[in-house]
């Protein structure tokens, strides 16, 4: 949940780590800032879960499947190693953010969490981008030559999934597209509903891996 206290809104936040340590170390970083209010296992709901592991293995795919079944809270990965193959299975396990440990500071952790709050996600820009090369090389060499196309979304929607995908927020985006930052989340929110998808993140994601962008 997120409280308001005075005039400041913070959000509550619980902190899961494979090790004692980490989980520590995140949680010392965390606790004097007023923007959020660290919570534990038996404490009240936290609105956003951050998760710090070394690998993405099998064990914490469980434990975010597990997060994603048991409540309503927002997570963040915090992983050592971070390849297009993690960003996929973290999505599908409803990541709403990633990022690296060694770029994990803690102004970019507690903006990543604020955006989380707020239904937005964060992700390294070069794995989305990496993605994207990914599929313009199958779509070239592999579906063109036999006339395949992928269809789902319109063409504006392409635009301005391509352009989350390089990392514009919604006012580069209006921008850059001559529409009004109202139009680009009316846009968002559309293939999101109707594609059943969670948030921005989810909905690049998904476009990359059907090859629809």
């Amino acid at each position: 949940m997120t409280t308001i206290t005075g005039t400041a809104t913070r959000t509550t936040v619980r902190v899961y780590a494979h090790d004692p340590i980490s989980e520590a170390g995140v949680v010392s970083a965390l606790r004097p800032r007023p923007e959020v209010r660290v919570v534990g296992p038996d404490d009240e709901p936290a609105a956003v879960v951050v998760v710090v592991v070394d690998d993405v293995d099998d064990e914490t795919l469980n434990r975010l499947r597990f997060l994603r079944r048991n409540g309503e809270a927002r997570v963040i990965l915090v992983a050592s190693h971070l390849d297009d193959q993690v960003l996929v299975d973290a999505v599908e396990c409803g990541v709403v953010g990633l990022l690296r440990r060694s770029e994990a500071t803690t102004d970019r952790l507690l903006s990543s969490i604020a955006s989380a709050a707020a239904g937005e996600g964060t992700v390294p820009p070069d794995l989305l981008g990496r993605l994207l090369e990914q599929v313009g090389r199958l779509q070239r060499t592999v579906l063109d030559p036999r006339g395949i196309t992928f269809r789902g979304l319109a063409a504006r929607e392409v635009d301005v999934l391509r352009l989350v995908a390089e990392g514009w927020d919604t006012a580069q985006i209006a921008k850059e597209l001559c529409y009004s930052e109202r139009t680009v989340k009316n846009v968002l929110h559309d293939v999101t509903t109707r594609l059943q998808l969670r948030n921005r993140s989810h909905a690049v994601a998904y476009a990359v891996r059907e090859g629809l962008i």
